[in-house]
């Protein structure tokens, strides 16, 4: 697990109960970067949650990707904020590779209704979708000169370069 996510987990680890858990995560949520009123339309919106979010990004000169989410429900901002804290302002690569363990190692499902756990995973899925648009592009690299094996019509190997 990455830092951030277990930044998150010790930040958590202060609570008893999760009434005080879900009051922290309340909180996490307002102080998001806001989203826009202009931002906030059909094509910014996040299908797959039961509240409306909206969520943008950009790409930073230095190739990491900046998010900006917001949603109607206090609860979700929340979990916008925890999603960002692990995933804003990483490259492609890195946002790919990640794997939200701390969703997990907090109970985080199980403690969400089954529509905030599935915007849940929305999000994250758009996080990811965005940052396989923002691969390099795989056109850059020039073509190989080793030879590969090439099956003929009769199926017998034939070498080409």
């Amino acid at each position: 697990m990455d830092q951030r996510q277990q930044e998150i987990l010790d930040s958590f680890s202060i609570f008893d109960d999760w009434m005080e858990k879900y009051q922290y995560i309340i909180d996490l949520g307002k102080k998001l970067e806001p989203v826009s009123d202009k931002e906030r339309n059909e094509e910014n919106r996040l299908h797959g949650c039961q509240s409306q979010v909206w969520m943008v990004h950009e790409k930073r000169p230095d190739g990491r990707l900046h998010f900006r989410a917001n949603s109607d429900a206090a609860i979700v901002s929340g979990l916008i904020a925890l999603v960002l804290a692990v995933y804003n302002d990483r490259t492609p690569e890195e946002i790919l590779q990640l794997t939200p363990a701390f969703i997990e190692k907090l109970g985080l499902q199980s403690h969400l209704s089954m529509t905030r756990s599935n915007g849940l995973n929305a999000m994250i899925e758009r996080i990811r979708e965005v940052a396989r648009e923002n691969l390099p592009s795989q056109d850059n690299n020039p073509p190989s000169n080793q030879a590969t094996v090439d099956q003929t019509p009769a199926g017998k190997p034939q070498e080409t370069s």
